[in-house]
């Protein structure tokens, strides 16, 4: 029977009651306890519940990386990666990057340093990616660089500006990275 059906008996409508879900995660090293749907989306509640804004709202469908943020120091696409699996574990966007007196992360710099953005939509995105291709190892290479890259897509085509930067960028964090063993 449909709500429409005149047959002379009403439909039985079920008002489901809205569900959600309590997580606690840390986002940039700051614990929250947040309150949400569980078909949010991370980015969704980065972006409207803790005023994130630095993650972008690309495609929405996992493919420019524009919404890529590390998950446990892992990279994720924040619009596929539902906010409710990420209770109990660390959340990094770009505005947790910097040093506790304000400094840029050597990735963020090296992006300046080598004009590897334009009308920097994509930026934040592609720094999160570049710090993990550096973190995971694969930025032995040119041609390395440009295939753990390939998800993060830039309209203005800055690529060649990219590459050059996280080579840059993985010279200076694995002497940081030797310097603090």
């Amino acid at each position: 029977m449909t709500a429409n059906d005149t047959s002379g008996s009403s439909p039985v409508i079920a008002e489901e009651e809205d569900e959600i879900v309590t997580i606690f995660v840390r986002v940039n090293g700051e614990a929250h306890s947040l309150v949400l749907d569980p078909r949010s989306s991370l980015l969704d509640v980065l972006r409207e519940q803790l005023g994130l804004l630095g993650c972008k709202k690309g495609c929405d469908h996992g493919q420019c990386g524009a919404c890529t943020v590390h998950l446990d120091g892992r990279r994720v696409a924040s619009c596929l990666t539902l906010a409710a699996q990420t209770d109990g574990r660390d959340v990094l966007t770009i505005e947790g990057l910097g040093g506790e007196d304000g400094a840029l992360h050597p990735m963020q710099l090296a992006f300046i340093d080598h004009d590897a953005l334009q009308c920097g939509y994509c930026t934040p995105g592609q720094i999160m990616a570049a710090i993990a291709c550096v973190q995971e190892g694969h930025a032995g290479s040119a041609d390395e660089i440009r295939e753990y890259m390939s998800g993060n897509l830039c309209r203005c085509g800055a690529y060649v500006g990219i590459v050059a930067a996280i080579q840059d960028a993985a010279t200076k964090m694995q002497a940081a990275k030797m310097g603090e063993a």
